[in-house]
């Protein structure tokens, strides 16, 4: 397993870190500042995790295709080692994101991260070798569709009572409103509480404008993922697939939490990136 420079530590979940100098906002970040795990060989893969949970909680079911790729796993800001932002944001982050692409790479997005792989590939195409999405936050691509605008609604009712509620009460609530399998604890572990305060001062998703007209000139390939549980997402990810003229594909058995069906989330995946 490879590492940025500075950035060193054992594989695993990265700790909880304390508030103060370490936890403390930075006005200004580069790719460079961000905690990115990079491990394996052959052909360059970034992946991008969405809300709450971490880069390496996120990804883990992902890592075997270490044995035929490059896998690029950043922390977005906040989680793991990286910097804080004043408040996570997919305009700010997909900057981040377009610059670890480098010369290159194939870019992988979930649920928030999606909406961020989405604008950093509209930020530089020309670095993107095919860009997989999976039930992107992209909700206004779709507006206008009942379970879509229910959804919205809902989500907007849910933050607008945001200090109000325990983190442990929002998360549970965000996460049913998502159809995420992950349990929520009755006493969030440390990782676990920053990952709510986080999606708790969180810009929300709905609120981007993906530049779909700009994606569908690009050069490069798109694969569209749903999990089959939501009409919502369905309708998102068809939305998407249509505009960007994508593969599309439904990959069923852990609801929204698509990248943890493991197996069957790789073979998929490892197919368009050959294809």
């Amino acid at each position: 397993m490879r590492r940025r420079p500075g950035r060193q530590h054992e594989p695993g979940p990265p700790p909880h870190r304390l508030a103060g100098a370490s936890a403390r906002a930075s006005p200004v970040l580069t790719a460079a500042d961000l905690d990115v795990h990079t491990l394996g060989a052959g052909p360059r893969v970034v992946l991008v995790h969405g809300s709450i949970v971490d880069a390496r909680r996120t990804w883990r079911h992902q890592f075997e295709l270490a044995e035929r790729f490059t896998l690029v796993v950043p922390n977005r800001p906040g989680f793991g080692a990286s910097p804080k932002l004043p408040r996570g944001d997919f305009a700010a982050e997909a900057p981040l994101i377009a610059e670890l692409l480098g010369d290159g790479a194939h870019l992988v997005g979930h649920s928030y991260g999606g909406v961020i792989a989405m604008l950093a590939a509209a930020q530089r195409p020309e670095a993107v070798w095919s860009l997989t999405l999976s039930e992107p936050g992209a909700l206004k691509v779709a507006r206008g569709h009942p379970a879509v605008d229910a959804m919205i609604a809902n989500g907007q009712e849910l933050y607008r009572h945001r200090e109000k509620l325990p983190r442990r009460e929002f998360v549970a609530l965000f996460r049913a409103g998502a159809r995420s399998a992950r349990e929520t604890p009755a006493v969030l572990p440390d990782w676990l509480d920053r990952g709510a305060q986080l999606v708790m001062d969180e810009r929300p998703s709905w609120e981007a404008d993906v530049p779909l007209d700009a994606l569908a000139r690009a050069p490069f390939r798109t694969l569209v993922l749903s999990g089959g549980h939501s009409p919502a997402f369905e309708a998102v990810c068809d939305a998407i697939a249509e505009r960007l003229h994508a593969e599309r594909d439904v990959i069923t058995g852990r609801g929204h939490t698509i990248p943890t069906t493991g197996a069957p989330y790789n073979a998929r995946l490892e197919a368009f990136l050959r294809a």
